[in-house]
């Protein structure tokens, strides 16, 4: 199983399930970027605690899901994972939190159609956005990278005011800046 069939396995079973989610992470700014090798899917999902047992029934047996795993998600750091028993693969499942930029980038999400099947995805401004918040907290080339190559692709459609707003609220500001005006740019292969 590939990291392509791993994520319309799980768009199939959390559109079944009527999970309400969004794909973050990488394969969001592969989408709206410049594609790199992945390893893993990001989702944020809503899920009140009644519907737990749709998304353990939707995801076993094929995943394994750790129950206490489940019950914790619910406390900081507000994230569980999903193992494909049949790859290896993970998907990890962050809750959201009452937070406001992760409430607005959850009500900006997109439907799009992903390998031919429908999907809810956050917005390339969000991606972007997520990526320098990411990469604020714990310093990564390639959250850093990422952010990079959606800035590169997508340039002429960003919504900057959007962007510069919600840069000044997450202390990200001077590192988009050097994003949109090319002071970082994608690394050369």
């Amino acid at each position: 199983m590939t990291e392509r069939d791993l994520l319309v396995d799980c768009l199939r079973r959390l559109n079944g399930a009527a999970i309400k989610y969004m794909l973050t992470g990488s394969m969001a700014s592969n989408y709206w970027g410049i594609p790199r090798t992945t390893h893993d899917l990001d989702f944020v999902i809503q899920l009140p605690a009644d519907t737990i047992p749709a998304l353990v029934s939707a995801f076993r047996p094929d995943f394994y899901l750790d129950d206490a795993a489940l019950r914790e998600a619910y406390r900081p750091p507000y994230q569980f994972n999903a193992l494909d028993t049949r790859s290896a693969l993970k998907v990890d499942f962050w809750l959201m939190r009452p937070d406001p930029f992760e409430q607005e980038m959850f009500g900006r999400r997109l439907a799009v159609t992903l390998f031919g099947e429908p999907a809810w995805i956050c917005t390339a401004e969000d991606v972007i956005l997520h990526k320098l918040h990411w990469n604020h907290i714990t310093p990564s080339e390639r959250q850093l990278g990422d952010a990079t190559g959606v800035v590169s692709v997508q340039r002429a459609q960003l919504d900057l005011v959007y962007l510069r707003r919600w840069a000044g609220e997450l202390q990200v500001a001077a590192k988009l800046e050097d994003l949109l005006t090319g002071r970082i740019a994608p690394k050369s292969t």
